[in-house]
Formats: structure tokens, C-alpha cells, sequence
């Protein structure tokens, strides 16, 4: 009896070895007459990965996702996800089959009605398809009769995961471009806020994105052999013990860049986008049982866009690289525990505004954190002092903190992208706060003294209520239209002028006053002259500019029109215009670095102009006077879209003032059809004058030896250019910049406009990204050297066309 329950237990045990280890005997393979539901799977041949329904391990709550994960590690991974938008409550219940169609579908809950689905169009042969999962952890779906033709596969539906061979690409032929988006959090996969993918401009680079807008880093131009920014990304390094090798393709059809794993087929390696915004590759190692981290971009976790969300600090070298605000809490706890901070903190106490300076209510109140680098979006406000520019703040319900350095700067609503404990950084913010959130550190005396003057504030701010009262009632005719632009009243822009007594300067098409809204906004009032279209055209034009938005534009805040007065409000720029610094009494000496921001900067905004705007618009009057510095001399173009709005006076106009002798395009004389290149021209004159600081005409005075942009071209031909600045404002890593913005203001300047570069292509130059062939010296900056044919270039211009 003992050995026939002996032989028993035996067969049992084998019975069961021989059950648990037969993962090689599940199907890669979905066909039409079968189903997939509950805790069935698909299992690659290898056994490396499993497709099936999946919860995240982290705050799932009841909600089931079709996925792919790696079905041999103890850790669960999982590589894409079908239905990352649309969870199904019950997978027993749900199914994913092959429809009559031919496609790959999820029915949901009993659902006849498919909640995803690979979309697949004219499947000639839709009876014999199937879905296999590979070994690479690709499910495909195909003909079983034709395996080599692919309908459909996961390889081109990148969720948060980039597995070895398959390639993050851009396809020439459709524009398409695949990218890596990051889960929202770690329990849901759905779309997050960070990406990956090729510029979208057409740069052979990577670029991590937030909110699919803002790039905040890149792995630099493609140089044939790496990338500039990432130099490790080579095909001919290899990182330790991840078995990485790399491969950049770029032909008629696609670019593309691709890695594959050259060592044995059980080291797992892949990269995701995580919800931190880091870009990350692993390599599992199995004696940690753990993935190994062992590239990530940024380095700096800070440097990710809005990673700590709003109304949050970054500190790169604390415990815990994210922390609210004092005076704010998390805004999801159970995220800030699964490291995933992007939700940001909301106020505990909210502000008291409405009720400053009453009598039962307490004044809110500022902390100050000291050696930061500033949030983002920040305003410069025109205040004389520290307590001036509080105030500022304290008068305006959305302002939340400010910061003074010389400079008044308010931020409003939330606070983004704020980082402490900056090692020799000179600013600090003060964070607005209700009174109650900060312990009262005042004494006796104090309080004596805010007793005596209490009877001043409070008559003081008698007057000022009765004073604005009174301004309340005069402005009374701004009125929100066509979106956020604002209709003004003639008589309320005298009033919030002081009578246009503060004039900030002029140019080719009118006088720009100084201006503050009733909310204390500083703005910039221009008087436009020549204009003479209707009221109805000119709202139509100007709801046109108005609608354009680029951090390298002028902002329109709004308009007036009433009977022949047409005057245009913009965001007021505290430091001035850019003739101002490079040619007037400014005693900032601009640094080459800021000299190269202010370069690019223009670029963009006309690139944007020309380019990317709805209807292509022709800036006409591109010139120094023309180009607006904010607080962090970041430059806006101005006047855009003016020459617009003058018609046909514009030639008249333009060519009737002196200051803008020397930026004309030849074509303007000659009579020809004006085209975005004579925008170039004249970028391409003002660019040399960015880089010289001096007028150009000032050189020609001189000599045609000492005129710049001849001297430039000479230079570049000598391989000189190092000598055309001083030692103190270029350095030796400096001089491959300083080279490729001369070689840009040389081509712009070219003769034949055809020859000229596009602002979208002088961008890609300025950054480094495409390389440019040195320029011949263009014949018409020959004539303009000349002393005496200047003279008469110069008349010619300022005569009607």
C-alpha cells in the first residue's frame, strides 16, 4: 500500500511539473474563431511576453486594460497598452477577437460595439486573419496565408515603451511622425504629459516635450556618427552590460532611430518616457530581481517642464526633489507617494483679496525663499522699489507672488517650474499667502507704530478708492471682443495715458505712449498715421493680429477705432527697444550670449509669421527700432502686420522715414512683388548690427574698408571672424556661433532674393541644427559701401515708390 501511495504522489508531482512549466504550449496566436477573455494569454514562442488583461499594479480600482508586458520577470512591466484611454470594468465578461472585418477588437462588458480597435481598412482577405504575438514583444496582425504582409502592428502604436527594433520614426511620404507619451500616472495609462519623438520641424533630433508644446530637452543634431547632445548614442559605443546598439537611418522614406540588443536573447533592455518626464533605459538583472537604470535624460530632474506641478519648488539635491509651497498641500496625495508630482499642490487657506485693508479682515502677506531660479511667465511691472512693486502684487486678486531685482517681475494664478537652493543665484520671490498661514512675528512697538499710521492708511486709502471710483466710472467703454482683445473708448485711453503725456518713442508708423489699465497692467498705446480703411476692415485686420500668439511677438491687447483715430495696446516691454541698447546711451553692454538669444529669438518670431501663421504675414519694416526686449531682454518683434493695415500708403510711409534706410531689400526699389525674403534682407542688415553693436551705416561712413557687412564677408573668407569682437564679449567655445550667425547675415543679404534663406531655415542655422556653406560677398553690399553710390542709395530709398 506504502508504494502504491508512493507511486502516486510521484505521477502527481511530475503531472504538475509538467503543467506549470508548459508556457512554450500557449498560442501566440488569436485566429477569427477564437477568443480572448478573462485570464487567458498570449504568450510569444520565446515565453519572453504575454498579452492579455492587465491591471496597474498601482491604483487600479477595478479598471482592466489589453496589454503586453514581459511574462518571464517577477516585476510586473508592461510595454504598451491597447485601450489606454478606455478600461473595461469586468475581463471576463469582455472580449478581444478578430471581427468579420479583419480587425483586432475589444468588446467590452458583453458590448457589440467594439471600445477599440486596430482600424484596419480594405482587408481584401479579412477570413484568414490572425494576431501573433513575436518574440520581440510586437503583436501583429496578418494573413495567415501571407506573413509577410503586415496590416497592423503594435510596433506603430507607441504607448510609454520603446522595445529593442522597432524604430521611432518620421515618415516622409505622410508626414507621420510616431512618439512615446508617458502614462498619466502610475496607476493609469492613459496619455500623459510628457513625450518623446523627431522635431517636429524637420531637425534629425529627438526632443522631450510637455503637453506636446514645450521642448525642454533635445538629444542635439545627428552628426553621422551621434548626436551632439548625447555623444554616447553612438553605433559604435556600447553601455555596459545593457547589450545597446544603435542605429540612425535617414533616407527617401523615413528617418528613423532604431537600437537592438547584440547579446544573448534573455537580457531585457528597453527605454520608456516616465511620468516623472525623464527619459530612462533599463536592463533587467536578474540577480536583483530588479530593472537597472542606466541612461537618463535630463540629468538634471529639475530641468524637466512643470515636473513638480504648480505651486511647488524643485530642489535637485534634496531627498525629495519635489515640495509644496508652504502654505499649500498636495493636490493628489496618493500620486506625490508613487513619486508622480505633476498634479502640483493647491492653497490651504485661500487669499483674502477683495478685503485687504478692512478693518476685520487681515491683510494677506508674503515669505520670501531666497537663491532661486524664477517660475515661468513671469511679468515685468513698472515699480520704482521693492515696497512698490508688493504692492503692485497685493492690488491685483490674481497675482501670487513677486520678485524684485532691479526689476518689478509678478507672476499670476499658479506658479510653475520654480527651483531653490541655486548656488550663486541672486534672486529671491516673495509667495503671497493669507495673513493666517504665517505666524505673527510683530511686538508691542510694531504695533504702535502701525496704530499711528493707521489713521494715513486709512485715509489714503479713502482717496484711493474714491480715485479709482472715479476711474471706474471713466472707464467705462472697454469691452472684451473677438476673444481676449479689448475694445477701447478714445476718451479712456487719454485718461489711462495722462493725455499721451508719456511718450516711450516713435517709428514708421506712429507715436508710442506709456499706458497703465485699471487692474495697474503697464501697457503701450500707439497712435497708428496713415491709416484709412473702415472701421470695419480695420476690426477685421486687427482680430486678425490679434489672434497671433509667440513667445517672440508682441502681444495685442487690444484697439481703438473711432471716426479717423485707430490706435493699437500692447504688453508694455520694460526694457525698450533694441536700437536702444545696441546704439543708444543703455549702459548694459550686451554679453555675446545675449547677443545670439536676441538673434534667434527674432528668427523664430518672424519664422512664425511667415510660416506657421494661418495666412502667411510679411513683417515689411524688420529693423532694430522694431524689435522690444521684456524684463529678461527675451525680444518681440513688433509692429507685425501693420504694413497690413496700411495698404497701399505703406510704401509711402515706410520709405518716407530716414530710420529705415539701409534694411530695404533691393526689390523695393526695383519695383518687383515683395515676398517674406525681403523680411530676410533686412534681418539679415540687422544682424550684423546685433553683432557689431553699431549702426552699419556709422561703418560706411567711414570707409568701405570698415564697413561691417563687407568686413564680415572678408572675414569668413579668411577664416577671421574671431577678430571682428573683442576678447570680452566672445570666447574660444563662442566663435562657432559668432561664425554661423555671420555666415546667416551674409546669405540673407543676397542679391537674388531665391538665394536667400527662409527664417524657418536661418532658426535651424542660429541653433546649430543644419550645417551652411560659406556665402559669396553679395554685390549689393559692395554698392552700399561705396561713399558716394551710398548717397544716392540712400536718396533713392526715401523717395515714393
Amino acid at each position: 500500500m506504502a508504494t502504491w501511495f508512493s507511486s502516486c504522489a510521484i505521477f502527481l508531482v511530475l503531472l504538475l511539473l509538467s503543467h506549470q512549466g508548459s508556457p512554450s504550449h500557449a498560442s501566440n496566436t488569436l485566429t477569427a474563431n477564437q477568443q480572448l477573455s478573462g485570464n487567458k494569454k498570449l504568450i510569444s514562442q520565446d515565453g519572453n511576453f504575454a498579452l492579455g488583461f492587465f491591471q496597474p499594479a498601482e491604483g487600479s480600482d477595478g479598471k482592466w486594460y489589453i496589454g503586453i508586458w514581459y511574462n518571464e520577470i517577477s516585476v510586473q512591466t508592461i510595454v504598451w497598452v491597447a485601450n489606454r484611454e478606455k478600461p473595461v470594468s469586468d475581463p471576463v465578461s469582455s472580449n478581444l477577437i478578430i471581427s468579420d472585418d479583419g480587425n483586432l477588437v475589444l468588446l467590452a462588458n458583453h458590448s457589440k460595439s467594439p471600445t477599440w480597435s486596430t482600424n484596419i481598412k480594405n482587408n481584401t482577405a479579412a477570413s484568414s486573419t490572425v494576431a501573433v504575438l513575436l518574440n520581440t514583444g510586437n503583436l501583429v496582425v496578418r494573413h495567415n496565408s501571407n506573413t509577410s504582409i503586415v496590416l497592423w502592428q503594435s510596433f506603430d502604436d507607441f504607448t510609454d515603451t520603446w522595445l529593442p527594433g522597432n524604430k521611432l520614426s518620421r515618415n516622409k511620404k505622410t508626414g507621420v511622425i510616431k512618439r512615446m507619451i508617458s502614462w498619466k500616472d502610475r496607476g493609469d495609462p492613459a496619455p500623459g504629459l510628457f513625450s518623446i519623438q523627431l522635431d517636429p520641424n524637420g531637425s534629425p533630433q529627438y526632443v522631450l516635450q510637455w503637453n506636446s508644446s514645450i521642448v525642454y530637452w533635445a538629444t542635439g543634431n545627428w552628426s553621422g556618427n551621434a548626436y551632439t547632445g548625447v555623444p554616447e548614442l553612438s553605433p559604435t559605443n556600447k553601455y555596459p552590460n545593457s547589450g545597446y546598439t544603435f542605429q540612425f537611418v535617414d533616407n527617401d522614406v523615413e528617418t528613423y532611430f532604431t537600437y537592438t540588443v547584440k547579446n544573448d536573447a534573455q537580457t531585457f533592455t528597453r527605454a520608456i518616457v516616465d511620468v516623472s518626464g525623464l527619459f530612462q533605459a533599463f536592463v533587467w538583472t536578474e540577480a536583483a530581481q530588479a530593472w537597472i537604470t542606466f541612461f537618463t535624460q535630463p540629468k538634471a530632474k529639475c530641468n524637466v517642464y512643470g515636473v513638480c506641478g504648480e505651486n511647488s519648488k524643485c530642489s535637485e539635491n534634496a531627498a525629495s526633489s519635489c515640495s509644496c509651497l508652504k502654505g499649500f498641500i498636495e493636490n493628489y496625495p496618493n500620486n506625490w507617494k508613487l513619486d508622480d508630482r505633476t498634479a502640483g499642490c493647491r492653497r490651504n487657506v485661500p487669499l483674502k483679496c477683495g478685503n485687504n485693508g478692512s478693518v476685520k479682515t487681515k491683510q494677506d502677506r508674503f515669505y520670501v525663499i531666497n537663491s532661486v531660479k524664477l517660475p515661468d511667465n513671469a511679468h515685468g511691472i513698472d515699480a520704482a522699489n521693492v515696497r512698490a512693486c508688493e504692492l503692485t502684487c497685493l492690488n491685483n486678486c490674481s497675482c501670487t507672488a513677486y520678485s524684485h531685482n532691479g526689476t518689478c517681475l509678478v507672476w499670476y494664478n499658479h506658479l510653475i517650474n520654480l527651483q531653490d537652493n541655486i548656488v550663486g543665484s541672486s534672486d529671491s520671490i516673495f509667495i503671497r499667502l493669507a495673513a493666517s498661514e504665517l505666524p505673527n512675528s510683530g511686538t508691542k512697538k510694531r504695533w504702535i507704530i502701525v496704530i499711528i499710521i493707521g489713521g494715513f492708511v486709512v485715509l489714503s486709502f479713502g482717496v484711493t478708492i474714491l480715485y479709482f471710483c472715479h476711474r471706474r466710472r471713466r472707464i467705462s467703454g472697454i469691452n472684451h471682443v473677438d476673444g481676449s482683445l479689448i475694445s477701447f473708448k478714445y476718451r479712456d485711453l487719454q485718461f489711462l495715458t495722462r493725455n499721451f503725456s508719456e511718450r516711450l518713442g516713435a517709428g514708421s508708423f506712429g507715436s508710442v505712449f506709456k499706458g497703465v489699465l485699471p487692474d495697474t497692467t503697464t501697457v503701450a498705446v500707439k497712435k497708428l498715421e496713415g491709416i484709412h480703411q473702415g472701421e470695419k476692415q480695420f476690426r477685421a485686420e486687427v482680430s486678425t493680429i490679434g489672434n497671433i500668439h509667440h513667445m517672440n511677438l508682441i502681444r495685442l491687447v487690444g484697439f481703438c477705432s473711432e471716426g479717423k483715430k485707430r490706435l493699437l495696446v500692447y504688453e508694455y516691454m520694460p526694457n525698450g527697444s533694441l536700437d536702444k541698447h545696441l546704439f543708444g546711451s543703455s549702459s548694459i553692454t550686451f554679453s555675446w550670449k545675449i547677443r545670439h538669444q536676441i538673434a534667434v529669438g527674432i528668427a523664430r518670431g518672424l519664422a512664425y509669421l511667415h510660416e506657421e501663421c494661418r495666412d502667411c504675414i510679411i513683417h515689411c519694416d524688420v529693423k532694430p527700432q522694431n524689435i522690444l526686449l521684456d524684463a529678461s531682454f527675451v525680444p518681440k518683434v513688433a509692429d507685425l502686420g501693420l504694413a497690413k493695415l496700411l495698404g497701399r500708403d505703406f510704401s509711402r510711409v515706410l520709405t518716407s522715414m530716414r530710420g529705415t534706410v539701409g534694411y530695404l531689400a533691393p526689390e523695393w526699389i526695383s519695383g518687383e512683388a515683395i515676398t517674406t525674403k525681403a523680411d530676410v534682407f533686412s534681418y539679415g542688415m540687422m544682424l550684423f548690427e546685433i553683432i557689431s553693436g553699431k549702426r552699419n551705416l556709422e561703418h560706411a561712413e567711414t570707409s568701405m574698408e570698415t564697413f561691417f557687412p563687407v568686413l564680415v564677408a572678408r572675414k569668413l573668407l579668411g577664416g577671421e571672424v574671431h577678430t571682428l569682437l573683442s576678447t570680452e564679449l566672445i570666447n574660444s567655445e563662442s566663435v562657432e556661433e559668432l561664425e554661423r550667425a555671420c555666415k546667416v547675415a551674409c546669405w540673407c543679404v543676397q542679391d537674388n532674393e531665391s538665394s536667400r534663406p527662409t527664417m524657418g531655415e536661418i532658426v535651424k542655422i542660429l541653433e546649430g541644427l543644419v550645417d551652411v556653406e560659406m556665402p559669396p560677398i553679395p554685390r549689393y553690399l559692395q554698392v552700399l559701401a561705396e561713399g558716394s553710390r551710398f548717397r544716392e542709395c540712400s536718396f533713392s530709398f526715401m523717395s515714393p515708390l
